[in-house]
């Protein structure tokens, strides 16, 4: 559809209120913060012998940080059950086999409309933190979790069509 005159190049900015965490389709947890969601192209350089104006430049290895949830404290379990399976006890009952499992971040609207999701790729679990406790403190109790993956695809909720996929294994 094309966009009406004096609007801006690829129309309004979209607002989300909380984010949402799935694994292998199963809810983990919503959130309020989500960092980390980015990927760094390195660059290998070439100097030709000859030319002195500039060396020629082609992508590298790509790279993802991890990834770290932010959130106010929720009654499901989900987020410990896999972080057991991931990990301790639950990664040695598995003869110390990690199994990676596909991740999903979507950012939903306040209206509850799913605008676009990041499918990540080969995810687990590298850090879980609860909330710090003080009688004093009027602050909401919060947790954290950090994953680490292998990069991801970006899909268009909205329009229900696939997006451009940034890294990791086909």
């Amino acid at each position: 559809m094309p966009a009406e005159p004096g609007a801006p190049l690829g129309g309004d900015l979209q607002v989300t209120t909380r984010f949402l965490f799935e694994l292998d389709g199963v809810e983990i947890g919503v959130f309020r913060e989500v960092h980390g969601l980015e990927v760094t192209v390195g660059v290998h350089e070439f100097r030709e012998g000859g030319q002195n104006g500039y060396s020629h430049r082609v992508p590298g290895r790509m790279t993802w940080p991890n990834i770290v949830f932010r959130r106010g404290m929720t009654e499901s379990n989900a987020l410990f059950e896999w972080l057991q399976r991931s990990s301790g006890e639950g990664f040695a009952a598995a003869s110390n086999k990690l199994t990676r499992s596909t991740g999903a971040i979507t950012a939903v609207s306040s209206t509850g409309q799913r605008l676009r999701t990041w499918e990540l790729i080969d995810v687990f679990p590298v850090r879980w933190k609860g909330p710090e406790f003080s009688t004093g403190s009027t602050s909401p109790l919060e947790e954290e979790l950090e994953i680490t993956h292998h990069g991801f695809r970006a899909r268009n909720q909205a329009a229900g069509s696939e997006g451009a996929r940034a890294g990791g294994p086909t």
